[in-house]
């Protein structure tokens, strides 16, 4: 049974897109497998209709495509669309933040994104990789909002959800989760400094951990985090397919 997420109340939809996000971020919806939305509807006990239009929503995000009488189908990302949308976010995102260092916008934030911060460093010990993952999507997203280009926010958004299987589990099997936290921290401290060379050489590092990933989610599931010798166990086998 997939276990439910405590979430805030929003609608449905939102409350089923979260629901589907965490599942690809934790690999319990596997790359190539087919997903019908009755069977994840049912299994998360909510109707099927904000299910099947979650879904639509990822299939227009890249995230899922749909497969004719079956249901929905988890894109497969390769190593070379992984190096091109690294490549991608790095020409838009270090530019972007660099833009942001000494903004008084951040500075006004920044309680706010200290809190993130805190979020990173207690998702690191407790090696909650979906809590370290929104904060990531949190930190980030939030401080390209603060240029007011919704296009770009949106964009670099969907560019971080297709990835979302990569990255982030290496850190966590490697233990370097609160390295990572850390990263963050400096990133902030920069931006906070106004040092735009620091801000633009701890981005080009921070992005680079999706060209060195190895792994996909589905392999690090396999050398599971806190006790590497029991296997991992698939929350989504008794998912049944249209």
């Amino acid at each position: 049974m997939i276990e439910m997420l405590r979430m805030p109340p929003t609608t449905l939809r939102e409350q089923a897109l979260a629901q589907l996000r965490a599942l690809l971020v934790s690999g319990d919806l596997k790359p190539g497998e087919v997903y019908s939305a009755s069977a994840i509807a049912a299994e998360l006990g909510v109707s099927h209709g904000p299910v099947r239009e979650a879904m639509l929503a990822l299939v227009n995000d890249g995230m899922m495509e749909a497969v004719r009488g079956r249901g929905y189908r988890v894109v497969t990302i390769s190593r070379r669309d992984r190096e091109n949308i690294a490549e991608i976010r790095t020409l838009l995102e270090v530019p972007s933040m660099v833009k942001l260092a000494g903004s008084p916008r951040v500075r006004e934030r920044e309680a706010a994104f200290s809190a993130i911060i805190d979020k990173f460093f207690a998702a690191a010990e407790q090696e909650d990789i979906i809590a370290f993952f929104d904060a990531d999507r949190e930190f980030h997203l939030g401080l390209l909002a603060l240029l007011d280009n919704d296009r770009l926010t949106e964009f670099i958004g969907t560019l971080r959800d297709q990835t979302r299987q990569y990255g982030i589990y290496e850190l966590a099997v490697r233990g370097e989760l609160t390295d990572s936290a850390q990263d963050h921290r400096d990133i902030l401290d920069a931006l906070l400094a106004g040092d735009r060379p620091a801000v633009e050489r701890l981005m080009q590092e921070h992005l680079e951990y999706l060209r060195w990933s190895r792994w996909s989610s589905l392999d690090l599931k396999a050398a599971p985090i806190a006790e590497p010798e029991v296997p991992a166990t698939d929350a989504t086998d008794a998912l049944a397919t249209e």
